[in-house]
């Protein structure tokens, strides 16, 4: 009996493939791992999507609701940051301010009231917690908080 159990739990652990059935993505810069996930069909399985080598489009851009005008992309961010909004009533972004969470101002952009997007870099930046501030015309502010990877 004893040589039966022994049998059927090796052949239990050499025919299960569990490694097999998760399935991980690697960041090409940095070699951290950036996505695991449970592969059932492992044949059909897609290639990840690399957003570097890929072209942005409207539907990549995070909105804050419907009727908001301003856009954004990625949260998080490695590089850079692209912003995206619609100069309505004559009321454009007047100034961007890059803000630690201590609360230190790290940048100040303006003179953007002419653009109807801007590119923050932020590969100078350590990996953590940022606020965008967004400062209307009108003196309205808009604020995003980014995740710096």
């Amino acid at each position: 009996m004893r040589k039966i159990l022994t049998f059927l739990m090796f052949v239990t652990f050499f025919l299960s493939a569990a490694q097999d059935k998760l399935t991980f993505s690697y960041d090409p810069l940095t070699g951290n791992q950036i996505v695991r996930a449970l592969c059932l069909n492992c044949q059909t399985q897609k290639p990840a999507k690399d957003a570097a080598n890929e072209a942005i489009t409207n539907e990549d851009l995070l909105q804050f609701s419907s009727e908001d005008v301003i856009s954004y992309y990625p949260n998080p961010v490695k590089e850079e940051l692209y912003l995206k909004w619609e100069l309505t009533n004559d009321n454009s972004v007047s100034s961007i301010q890059i803000t630690g969470i201590t609360g230190q101002v790290l940048a100040t952009y303006r003179n953007t009231a002419t653009v109807d997007s801007f590119n923050i870099p932020f590969q100078s930046y350590s990996g953590g917690v940022y606020i965008v501030s967004l400062t209307y015309r009108n003196g309205a502010p808009k604020t995003i908080k980014i995740i710096k990877k």
